[in-house]
């Protein structure tokens, strides 16, 4: 199917009788009629459902549907985005690993990566975006796992330089995991650029209606496992927890996801819930017609900002002039960059503050890509955990303000900033 068709009906395939719409099914657990028919099952969890920690046939269908728009071969549905990264993170280290990660990245990611997995001997070592090829490989080592970046950073607006880095990761044989949560596998398709493993928030624009937290991990099956001494022990080794499968010869290209189902997901136990993922499956068929009403809309918000007194700088990869504009349009598949842009406004934090609390149309949420728009100051929110230093090195001035621009009409959006920034020079 061709992607549109794929959002609709990409994963659920009715039979004679059955319900048209993907059902809900919110069970714990699955009946089998005979013992060795549920021992089976536990052998080979992909031919069937025992409990909804492991899989589930709504879950299940999600995961395909993921799977597919990502032109990958598995997916696993996880409680959040940041689940999504931790157990993508932890399925492929122990102590005394280290990954190397683009610094620009989401301040939970940051922390995440910088404070909570040192803490269990898993080191990250940033490294940043413009770096030349050179600088990222002398840090990577025989026990470096991942090679890590965000297809547009949150909130700097960094459009990854996939090639530089997929480069760097197929030379020394390392998994390079993308997050693609801001453009979504509509705009840009990070397998086609050499990713090895994409992660999303699904709260995001996958789910679109601010109404379900979900991650997701998706295998793009395009790594080998087998024969590379990075992931010896971890992969091509019998399980003895997991009935001694061996998860590189088991499974297959669906390698990565098959060991973060069967031994991450099994212990962590942090799942998506088949009602989310039933909703954010239903808002996903609507995923391509939202994706190009936000474009459409945060570019003409870039222009209206470009040419305001009350703003010192703009950052949308499709505002030409924009540091960025020719390498996202090297990656993404269309004219078209999402809904997110920064601005920085004069007057600095002050401003910030007064141009938030003047807005009525656009409301002050922890969130960003669903189907309203709205209005962040990083530095004193998603961000204010870190130091200045940090800040600065991910790319978030005091000054910025984030914008999540929806799929509302053009005109009341414009009125509301409007009117927001002469507020903010008083």
């Amino acid at each position: 199917m061709e992607f549109e068709s794929r959002c609709v009906q990409g994963s659920y395939e009715p039979k004679n009788g059955e319900p048209r719409v993907l059902p809900l099914v919110q069970s714990t657990t699955f009946y089998y009629e005979d013992a060795d028919k549920m021992a089976y099952v536990f052998d080979y969890p992909e031919t069937g459902h025992l409990y909804t920690r492991i899989s589930n046939p709504t879950i299940d269908a999600f995961e395909k549907k993921m799977a597919a728009l990502e032109d990958g071969v598995a997916a696993l549905a996880c409680s959040s985005g940041m689940t999504a990264e931790m157990l993508a993170i932890l399925n492929a280290c122990s102590t005394g690993d280290n990954i190397i990660s683009s610094t620009t990245v989401y301040g939970g990611t940051y922390n995440l990566f910088n404070v909570t997995l040192r803490r269990y001997g898993v080191e990250t070592r940033f490294v940043d975006p413009k770096a030349s090829e050179e600088e990222i490989e002398k840090l990577i080592d025989d026990k470096t796992k991942f090679i890590y970046g965000e297809t547009i950073a949150n909130p700097a607006m960094i459009v990854l330089d996939f090639d530089k880095f997929a480069r760097v990761a197929k030379k020394h044989g390392i998994l390079f995991m993308v997050d693609n949560t801001l453009a979504s596998p509509y705009l840009l398709k990070p397998k086609k650029f050499g990713a090895n493993v994409v992660v999303h928030s699904t709260t995001k624009y996958l789910d679109g209606h601010a109404s379900c937290v979900g991650g997701v991990i998706v295998d793009l099956g395009n790594f080998e496992f087998q024969g590379n001494p990075r992931y010896e022990e971890l992969f091509n080794k019998p399980d003895d927890s997991y009935h001694g499968r061996t998860y590189s010869k088991d499974f297959g290209n669906a390698t990565f996801v098959a060991k973060a189902r069967c031994q991450m997901m099994r212990d962590f136990g942090c799942q998506m819930s088949p009602f989310n993922a039933y909703l954010t499956n239903m808002n996903s068929e609507t995923l391509h017609l939202r994706m190009e009403k936000h474009s459409d809309n945060a570019i003409r918000i870039a222009k209206l900002l470009a040419n305001h007194p009350a703003v010192e700088w703009v950052k949308y990869p499709g505002l030409e002039g924009d540091e960025f504009y020719d390498l996202a349009h090297k990656y993404y598949e269309k004219e078209a960059f999402g809904g997110m842009l920064v601005f920085g406004i004069k007057g600095g934090k002050e401003a910030a503050v007064k141009f938030q609390d003047a807005l009525k149309f656009l409301k002050i949420v922890t969130h960003i890509a669903d189907a309203r728009s709205s209005v962040l100051h990083p530095a004193s929110t998603t961000h204010r955990q870190l130091s200045s230093a940090d800040l600065e090195a991910c790319g978030v001035p005091e000054n910025l303000v984030r914008l999540s621009i929806g799929i509302e009409d053009y005109k009341d959006i414009e009125k509301d900033i409007l009117q927001a920034l002469e507020a903010s020079r008083k």
